[in-house]
Parts: C-alpha cells; structure tokens; sequence
C-alpha cells in the first residue's frame, strides 16, 4: 500500500491513495488525523458488521455506529480508550449481530486491533431496534 500526503495551506493537507482517490486532511474543513483514525476503527468494524449480516439486509431499515474516544492528556495523545455504539433498526438477531462484533474485534478489523494492541480499551454496546 502507498500514498502521499501534500501539503495545501496553513494546516490544509490532502492525501492521496496509490489508486488516485483524494482526501482532505486537517485544517477548517477537514478532519484531523486522530479524527480520521476514530472514524477509519469505526468504518473497519462497520464493514464486517454489514458483510456478516449481508444475507439479511434487506431486513435493515438503517445503521450506524456512535463512537467516542478518549485520548491521554499527555504526549503523544494516543487514544486511551474507544466507545462505539452500534445503532441497527431493523429485525436481525442480537445474538447473531454480537457474535459478528465480537469477531471483528477479536479477528477481523486491523485498525481496532492495532490500537488494542497498543493498550488502548475498547467497549462497545449494541442496540436494536426492532422494525
């Protein structure tokens, strides 16, 4: 995997993937780099999340996840901990969703378990809401 980061203005900086695709970085108008890692941990597990449930999406109205990270006052601010909510309203089985989750956790999301493995803690919660 390869990319590059340019600098725009001020704090303005814009990545850019092997493939072409840009983004924005910092600044007034874009997220930080700490923001992006919270949102990119979130995303990971959210794409196993509706992989594994794929069979049953039709039975999703619409998902999201909350999520809240608290980082160490001191430098470097790593983050010491990560809450997510998953937010489901739609008629899929809790045990099953939990089990997903926990895999991604567990074995699947790289971003999270590199964070993990780090020592920051997770959590996280799953609520349903039936349709």
């Amino acid at each position: 995997m390869k990319g590059t980061v340019r600098w725009i203005e001020d704090k303005t900086m814009e990545g850019i993937t092997e493939g072409g695709k840009k983004f924005g970085i910092y600044g007034k108008d874009f997220p930080s780099p700490m923001e992006m890692l919270l949102h990119a941990h979130a995303a990971c597990s959210f794409i196993d999340v509706i992989g594994g449930l794929k069979e049953r999406m039709e039975k999703v109205n619409e998902a999201w996840i909350e999520i809240e990270g608290t980082r160490r006052e001191e430098s470097p601010r790593t983050f010491q901990s990560v809450h997510m909510k998953y937010v489901i309203n739609g008629d899929v089985p809790r045990e099953l969703v939990n089990r997903i989750i926990e895999y991604s956790h567990e074995k699947l999301c790289s971003v999270g378990i590199m964070l993990t493995g780090y020592g920051m803690k997770l959590t996280w919660e799953l609520e349903i809401n039936k349709m």
